[in-house]
């Protein structure tokens, strides 16, 4: 019997997908729920916690400077197995693919606890890219038990891994959840909106009558040359079309700091402003002409929004999105990046075809159908 769960996560996209789901677990008199932080993140953790009104059980407060995937992986497993042995869970729910998924899953395995994988099934099928995050993924997914995926292709690339169908349930992506309800919040709350567009002009100039690119890059793959080009590429752009404004928060990574402040800090028309609060980022994307990403949930979000995204990145773990034609893959090489922007902003036809795609992602409910079918493994023990 499933009574006891432990909800274990760390970085701001982990809490931003999670958080719709712990809330629902939350609210059921079903469940003895508690939620475990890393703090892998700190600053932006908090930031998106606060948003969600949610307060951790445990936190690992793990963050340092400069920390490393040794460092990391080490201090959550050491902390974790102390939380499982006290709390002693029935069921531990990671997400994605992140390095306190990983020691979270990992932890489960060495206590015997069934792991439940939000977001399983993603594949590149190389494990050098994304790194570490697809090598993660797989490990993870080897010592999960019960795998919610956001769709069929993410379903299928479990069971040709020989992954039994019974577990694996076809969810849709709880960003989407995430995403409708942050919208539903902003549009109902005026004075929520109004101080989203006071605070976001210190650093930006909101003018209506001047389009604006979003972009986030901060992938570890990408630090060094990759991120160059990137931003070399931005600056391109900027200086070709006078006319519009390119946005970027910036990551508080020392390595995008570094980079993006030394390459791109004279050119008027971009702005470097510092990383939001998710209901900020929300009000950007819905309010911006196309989004320029390295980032693997923005892909997911972005075409709810009806917003074209570039991703700069080799490969996608989303191939869902490149066939729906709502993201394009154009690499981290400033001629195409370039070339793919330029060619929004010239060709209408282009820009509203990609803008007018279905999200592959889901529909909003995907909190709905990982709680049921976590009930039904419930009364299927009883």
């Amino acid at each position: 019997m499933i009574k006891r769960v432990l909800f274990v996560f760390g970085t701001r996209p982990e809490a931003i997908k999670m958080a719709p789901l712990v809330n629902i677990f939350k609210k059921d008199s079903d469940f003895e729920t508690k939620l475990c932080v890393s703090a892998q993140h700190r600053e932006m953790l908090d930031q998106t916690l606060n948003f969600f009104n949610l307060q951790p059980d445990f936190d690992l407060n793990i963050m340092e400077s400069n920390q490393d995937l040794f460092s990391i992986t080490a201090k959550i497993l050491l902390a974790l197995k102390e939380i499982l042995q006290g709390f002693k869970p029935h069921l531990i729910l990671v997400h994605g693919d992140t390095t306190t998924a990983l020691s979270g899953a990992l932890a489960g395995f060495y206590e015997k606890v069934p792991i439940a994988h939000i977001e399983a099934g993603l594949r590149t099928h190389n494990l050098a890219s994304p790194y570490p995050e697809e090598a993660n993924r797989q490990m993870i997914d080897t010592l999960t038990n019960y795998y919610f995926v956001p769709t069929n292709d993410s379903k299928n690339n479990l069971l040709l891994e020989g992954k039994k169908e019974k577990n694996i349930c076809i969810s849709g992506n709880t960003v989407i959840d995430a995403l409708f309800l942050t919208l539903n919040l902003i549009k109902s709350n005026q004075n929520l909106e109004q101080k989203i567009k006071k605070d976001l002009s210190l650093y930006y100039p909101l003018n209506p009558q001047r389009k604006f690119i979003l972009v986030t890059a901060h992938r570890r793959e990408n630090f060094g040359e990759g991120l160059i080009q990137i931003c070399k590429a931005l600056k391109q752009i900027a200086y070709n079309n006078p006319q519009i404004d390119i946005i970027y928060p910036t990551h508080p990574n020392p390595n995008v700091q570094k980079t993006t402040k030394s390459l791109l800090t004279d050119t008027p028309n971009i702005f470097l402003i510092p990383p939001l609060n998710y209901e900020y980022f929300v009000y950007l994307m819905s309010h911006c002409y196309f989004i320029m990403t390295d980032s693997g949930g923005i892909q997911e979000e972005a075409p709810s929004l009806r917003k074209p995204i570039l991703l700069m990145r080799n490969n996608t773990e989303r191939p869902e999105a490149l066939e729906a034609r709502v993201v394009k893959l154009v690499g981290t090489h400033i001629q195409s990046i370039t070339k793919e922007a330029q060619n929004l902003l010239d060709n209408p036809k282009d820009y509203q075809a990609m803008s007018h795609s279905i999200n592959p992602y889901g529909d909003g409910k995907a909190c709905e159908r990982i709680v049921d079918f976590i009930k039904n493994l419930q009364r299927d023990k009883e």
